[in-house]
């Protein structure tokens, strides 16, 4: 059944997001990022039209103007075309980049504040969809939870580095697992609430109650 959801398509990307996710990618990178973007804002705008279930990856391949088995090549199921995008490793860099005597958990959310205000305008409306969709296809959530145990293995890997502890330490990973818990609320909270909430302040908040050690 097609959604009564009224935000607009999300825009193809624009210049300052392309530029930050293009950064350091060679030309055959950078023409499979265009389309794995092309194919993700074809899902966008046929869900918006006449709902999720609704849409095919027949009729996704069609209107991004490549072949079903290409959509495949770059996703394998039509939630991860949804769920997927290419902000991880603006993320991660930027969390890279920070003072390496700074605390862990500032540097965190130094980092992601940072990139989520460089970022936000550009992708918010194609992020709102994204958990609008969340919240009413059972599929996406579970496949939501699936795809956060894969970013929960890659700030495992930054916070590793950055601490000198192995990715498989047990405090390492409370800790991260209490970040993923904290930036899941969130999300689910502003989806809700995306008249009323910031979601660059909101995940700031969220952050600051981690940095100061989950007091109450």
């Amino acid at each position: 059944m097609a959604s009564s959801r009224t935000t607009s398509a999300p825009p193809a990307a624009a210049i300052g997001a392309a530029a930050l996710t293009e950064a350091g990618l060679g030309l055959r990178e950078r023409k499979k990022l265009r389309t794995r973007q092309a194919i993700r804002q074809a899902a966008y705008r046929l869900i918006e039209e006449q709902g999720y279930e609704t849409t095919t990856v027949e009729q996704i391949a069609e209107a991004a103007e490549v072949s079903p088995s290409t959509v495949f090549r770059y996703f394998a199921t039509k939630e991860d075309i949804i769920l997927t995008d290419e902000y991880d490793p603006v993320l991660e860099q930027a969390m890279l980049s920070r003072p390496a005597d700074e605390p862990p958990l500032v540097a965190l959310r130094e980092a992601v504040v940072t990139s989520l205000r460089l970022l936000y305008d550009e992708f918010r409306p194609e992020f709102m969809l994204r958990m609008q969709l969340v919240r009413e296809v059972p599929a996406l959530r579970a496949q939501m939870h699936e795809s956060t145990d894969q970013n929960i293995e890659l700030l495992c890997g930054v916070l590793s580095e950055r601490t000198g502890r192995p990715r498989d330490d047990f405090e390492l990973r409370v800790v991260v697992g209490a970040i993923f818990g904290a930036l899941t609320q969130v999300l689910f909270e502003w989806a809700g609430r995306e008249s009323e909430w910031d979601l660059v302040e909101t995940v700031d908040r969220a952050l600051a109650v981690l940095e100061r050690g989950l007091t109450l």
